[in-house]
């Protein structure tokens, strides 16, 4: 099977969950150019600014642990449309905040709609899209790059007339996203046996799928340092900072898309892995050093190695156990997003307290460590080698 050939022959069902996945990726990237504003309009210091994305990734990474058990009960559908309804609440009560205490609060609410739907969106796509799970998967990864480098743009042209009309921009989006899943895909099945509350962690014994974990934490460490801190000393304004980050997310895009299937059936996933968090370890060394220039130049240089990540992780999550993939998908989301929640808040305060270059060295170092640990416990990455093989073969039957 060729990859690219499946990816855009998929029914409307999937076209209608991708669409909402992408405005709910756009909920990440969103901030970031309205970040200085949020700190000016509320009063408040970047590292407080920060917990915007802590209390987000935090809510995200636990709830992960109840989406399958949720899902498995009420179903696909209903779990996307719960988790669209509290997004949808949460983000526009985030436009109304009048204390960054408050703010923190509405954006922890909107991380558990955002893990409601983003754990089980991927499943509901592998279900129903055409060409298999890779293809399936590229789409996912798409969307996400998509709605990451387009959030910086509409938070920027929001942001810039008002730093609480992004919130109630997303909310309307999310809005458009219930419909057409409410009228484009039909009621999934409930599955035949219930996960247990306790399933994801249990997946989580398995080397391959926990190895693949906290690499990806110490990965996403690094990924949401660039994200989270970056803004701040871009010294620019909302258009300059969303235009930064959608080059940023254009790359993560295209790499997620383009580069990462062919790259993974030459040199293998694990390779792949190395080579990208290596590459981004360089860009972070550069960020840090570097003067103006070189700052937006490796910021959205950095996309790369996060759209191969994000693309091989995610896949090599979902094939390397034989769990249940929502379940792999939980359990794996739920440790690599602790790297989301901790790399913002931990980050602006050493970027605020010792020096603006520590956190892109602190990020560097995470990626080194990621590497160590794909190195250390590589035999439990062999089934990996056997994934790339059988696509690798797939694509050969199909040419």
């Amino acid at each position: 099977m060729s990859s690219g050939g499946g990816i855009l022959r998929q029914p409307m069902s999937v076209w209608a969950t991708a669409f909402a996945a992408v405005v709910a990726f756009m909920g990440i990237g969103l901030v970031d150019p309205i970040l200085p504003s949020i700190a000016q309009g509320l009063k408040a210091t970047p590292s407080q600014v920060s917990l915007l994305f802590t209390s987000y990734f935090l809510v995200t990474a636990v709830a992960m642990l109840i989406t399958g058990w949720v899902s498995s009960r009420i179903g696909g559908k209903r779990t996307l449309l719960v988790g669209l309804a509290l997004v949808i609440v949460f983000a526009a009560l985030a436009g109304t905040s009048t204390s960054v205490g408050e703010l923190v609060g509405f954006r922890a609410g909107w991380g558990l709609g955002n893990a409601l739907f983003v754990a089980t969106a991927l499943a509901v796509i592998v279900g129903a899209a055409s060409g298999g799970a890779e293809s399936a998967i590229i789409l996912y990864e798409a969307a996400l790059g998509l709605g990451i480098s387009a959030g910086p743009l509409v938070g920027a042209l929001l942001g810039d007339w008002n730093w609480r009309a992004p919130f109630f921009g997303t909310a309307t989006l999310m809005a458009v996203g219930s419909v057409l899943i409410v009228t484009l895909l039909k009621a999934t099945p409930k599955p035949d046996v219930k996960t247990k509350l306790s399933a994801p962690i249990r997946a989580l014994a398995h080397g391959g799928l926990s190895t693949t974990a906290f690499t990806a934490l110490f990965y996403n460490f690094a990924f949401f340092t660039v994200l989270a801190f970056t803004p701040f000393i871009l010294h620019m304004t909302p258009y300059g900072i969303g235009s930064v980050f959608f080059g940023w997310g254009v790359c993560v895009a295209l790499s997620s898309v383009f580069a990462a299937p062919p790259l993974q059936r030459r040199i293998g996933s694990v390779n792949v892995l190395y080579l990208a968090l290596a590459l981004l370890a360089v860009l972070q060394i550069g960020i840090a050093v570097s003067g103006h220039a070189g700052i937006i130049v490796c910021t959205i240089l950095s996309g790369i190695p996060i759209g191969l990540n994000n693309t091989v992780f995610t896949e090599s999550a979902m094939e390397v156990s034989d769990a249940p993939r929502p379940v792999a998908s939980a359990g794996y989301n739920f440790v690599r997003w602790m790297g989301g929640a901790l790399a913002p808040f931990i980050a602006t305060k050493l970027g605020e307290e010792i020096a603006v270059a520590v956190p892109y060295l602190v990020g560097a170092a995470c990626c080194v460590i990621g590497m160590g640990v794909l190195y250390g416990r590589r035999h439990h990455l062999r089934s990996l080698s056997r994934v790339d093989l059988d696509h690798t073969l797939e694509d050969a039957a199909a040419a």
